[in-house]
């Protein structure tokens, strides 16, 4: 029987893919820096996945842990996705984000290189692209200490893959949202927002450029090409994306239409809230995804937005 051990599980994409796991009959294993939201996250298989309080600072605690599971596949989500954290710690960013990586793939060298191994990459790796769309040979150029650690850790995959055969492979993964997503990103804030003013809990939200762009998707479809990645007959990395922009203006149009409203009357720019080195021309380019995993994401940018606004809805509901 396979055994999948998902660090980072109790993350949006993490408990996504425990579900995808678990529905293949797969004995999944979670490791988590806490294991206070563990039935919050994971809902109604929490008790079909074995939780591990975990946290990769050295080699002998992903020792410990490879020992305690015995995995045969490894999926590696855990660290911050929020971008200005990484900005103002970027020595922590670098350490999660990136050494970690180099501590997982030497340990699993030494104990089981039979292991296979995911890493969950970013577009922010492209960061100021020269081309539009990206795909898995577009030149790095990172904006941010997250992209910078995504692409060191791109690095330590391919090294580990090349010098020394593990099956190990980046999912280089474009933005990617659910109901999961934490209330301080802009698609989970808007959606949130359009909820509460539409409940009459708040007014107004502020935003900064409406007129960002990024390829968004769906996290349930992502965590798919995750698991494709690692079933295939040799490792490889995949740009995981819809090729389609959408502004964050659009964004704003589509969830306040879900509950009958105009988003202009409640929507502030606020250049507070403008990112500094704010990239508008990331876009992926899915196609080795499709013609070599047979995946592509297949919910569209209306349906999961409204899922979201639906899920916040019955959450600010309940709140109240």
């Amino acid at each position: 029987m396979r055994r999948a051990l998902i660090t980072g599980i109790t993350g949006q994409d993490g408990a996504y893919l425990a579900e995808e796991l678990v529905a293949r009959g797969v004995d999944v294993h979670g490791a988590t820096r806490s294991l206070d939201a563990w039935a919050q996250r994971l809902g109604s298989i929490a008790d079909r996945v074995r939780p591990h309080a975990f946290h990769a600072s050295d080699r002998a605690s992903i020792r410990s842990l490879l020992d305690d599971v015995r995995p045969t596949l490894v999926f590696n989500l855990a660290g911050p996705s929020f971008i200005p954290a990484c900005d103002e710690d970027p020595e922590a960013a670098g350490d999660v984000l990136g050494l970690s990586v180099a501590r997982w793939l030497r340990t699993i060298l030494e104990f089981d290189p039979s292991i296979r191994f995911f890493q969950a990459g970013s577009s922010e790796i492209f960061g100021h692209a020269a081309s539009c769309p990206q795909n898995e040979t577009t030149p790095r150029r990172p904006r941010n200490a997250y992209g910078a650690a995504k692409s060191f850790a791109y690095d330590m995959v391919r090294f580990f893959r090349e010098r020394h055969a593990l099956f190990a492979c980046t999912g280089i993964l474009f933005n990617h949202e659910s109901p999961r997503r934490a209330p301080h990103f802009v698609t989970r804030k808007i959606t949130l927002a359009a909820a509460r003013i539409h409940l009459g809990l708040q007014d107004e939200v502020r935003l900064g450029d409406l007129d960002a762009q990024r390829d968004w998707g769906f996290a349930g479809d992502y965590v798919g090409a995750m698991r494709r990645m690692l079933d295939r007959d040799r490792p490889d990395d995949f740009v995981i994306a819809t090729g389609r922009r959408h502004s964050v203006r659009e964004l704003c149009e589509q969830a306040f239409a879900v509950v009958g409203m105009d988003y202009r009357d409640h929507v502030r720019v606020d250049p507070a809230f403008v990112r500094p080195g704010e990239t508008h021309l990331l876009c992926g380019d899915p196609s080795k995804a499709l013609n070599e995993l047979g995946w592509r994401a297949e919910t569209p940018f209306e349906v999961w937005v409204g899922a979201m606004v639906e899920a916040d809805l019955a959450k600010a509901s309940a709140d109240s």
